[in-house]
Formats: C-alpha cells, structure tokens, sequence
C-alpha cells in the first residue's frame, strides 16, 4: 500500500492535473468510480495505473471485477495520498492514470458522420465535457475541439464528461477552416449557433435538421465573429422565451443538438 502522500510516484501523479506535465507524458488523471468504471468498461487498454483506497476497492466490486478482466493491477493507497494525487477535493476512492487517445480530424469525416460538434476557442472546461457529455447522449458521432480551445484532457473538462470523452471520438487541436472544409466534403450542413441567427424553431420546421449537421459553438464570452459566420451554412439561435438575459453555452449547445438528434429519428 501507497502510505506517503509525498512520495516520488505520488507527486507525478499529481503533476499531471497541470498542462505542461500532461503534454510532456501523453498521459491524463481520471477520478472517481464513475469515470474509472467507464473507461474500464469502453476503453480498458488506455488505463495505465489505477488507485484505490480498499475501502472504496471493496464497495464497487464491478470495478474490481473490470480491472481484473482487463488485467489491471489495482495498487492500494491511503485516503492521504488519493487526496495527494487527485485535482478534486473528495476523489471518491478511485485515481487513474490514463493514456490521451485524441482522434484526427479526418478520421472523424471519413466515418461519415451524421451530428457532430464543433467547440470553436471555448475555454471554459465545465461547459467544454458538459457539450462533449451532450453531444454523448444526443447520439453525436463525434466532436471536435478548434482554436485555442481548453485542453480536453484538463481534469475538469474530463470530470465534467462523467465518461463521455471514452464513448465517442474527440478530435482535438484543429483549424476551422479545415474542419468545416472537411464537413462540407462529408455532406453536413455547418449551422452556427449564435444570438444573431434564425431561430431555431423556424430552421427545425424547414428540415434542415433532418440531414447531416456539424454544429458549431463559439467562445462563452465573445462567441463567433463575423468572419467564422460567414463560414457557416446558416445561422441558427435558441430563442428565450422567458425573462433570462441568455444563455449558458453549453446548456444551449445541449438543446442544439437535440434538436438534430429529434429531426434524425423522427
């Protein structure tokens, strides 16, 4: 058992809630039972160490069970040094030491996708996983980071994604023009969410939800410029029908993409 919170092996763990650390070794931290479970369960061979505590060992056994079907050995730690390693005040048992998997931006459209969004220089972590965690459940093929977007792999954008950044590819580090460029050879229309656009109501009715779509999503405090929504297909805003001033970005992201994933089903 791991009893020194100042250990070597502890610290670099620890090191790696920060940028320079994470992009020196190619390797993520990923905390708490939920997101562990998940990556034992879809994404096994990305899991490099994994620690617990035997108390929180012994209360999830689905994951014990994972990590011996995976062949994992799990090292044992003290409360103190799950407290040193992890970025989060309360870990919940569980630390893990996971390798970053970003995919190509090619790769996303040769699949031939049918949703996908497009976070444009959005910096804010928790609304960065909580589009990815939307983009999940609506049943999006993938999503993908441009600009000077907040790095994926920052504990708070993978806390935020309760397991989603292990369900479906996220592309990371790429130009917009080429994305978009690469959209358009894929056959989606690029919608652009923005205060200024259509509503989205008048856009659902006319059926351009029902094909192909990337979404695009600007930066919380500056949104997109006028040059990034001439790129765009259409302009599309969520219309406010009560007194708020706005909205939250990822909260109107989220209603978005819905949107694309009623129009495919219905």
């Amino acid at each position: 058992m791991l009893e020194n919170p100042r250990s070597p092996r502890v610290r670099a763990v620890a090191k790696l809630a920060k940028k320079p650390a994470r992009h020196e070794s190619g390797l993520f931290l990923l905390e708490g039972p939920q997101a562990v479970s998940e990556a034992l369960r879809f994404r096994p061979e990305l899991v490099v160490e994994l620690f617990a505590t035997p108390t929180a060992f012994d209360r999830y056994e689905q994951i014990a069970r994972a990590a011996s079907e995976a062949g994992l050995d799990v090292e044992f730690v003290t409360e103190e040094v799950l407290d040193a390693m992890a970025d989060t005040v309360t870990p919940q048992g569980f630390v893990a030491v996971c390798r970053q998997f970003p995919t190509a931006v090619k790769d996303v459209f040769a699949q031939q996708p049918r949703l996908v969004a497009i976070l444009e220089e959005v910096r804010d972590p928790g609304n960065a996983g909580t589009i990815v965690r939307a983009a999940d459940a609506a049943g999006a093929d993938a999503v993908i980071f441009s600009g000077r977007a907040v790095d994926l792999y920052n504990p708070k954008v993978v806390r935020s994604t309760t397991g989603s950044i292990f369900h479906l590819p996220v592309a990371v580090g790429a130009h917009l023009d080429d994305v978009l460029a690469r959209a358009r050879e894929a056959g989606l229309t690029v919608l652009a969410a923005d205060v200024k656009g259509e509503d989205l109501l008048a856009v659902r009715e006319q059926g351009v939800l029902a094909g192909p779509t990337a979404w695009l999503f600007g930066n919380e405090a500056r949104g997109l410029d006028d040059d990034q929504l001439a790129l765009a297909d259409r302009v599309v805003t969520v219309p406010i029908y009560g007194h708020a001033e706005s909205m939250n970005l990822a909260t109107a992201a989220s209603v978005c993409l819905y949107e694309s994933a009623f129009a495919h089903r219905s």
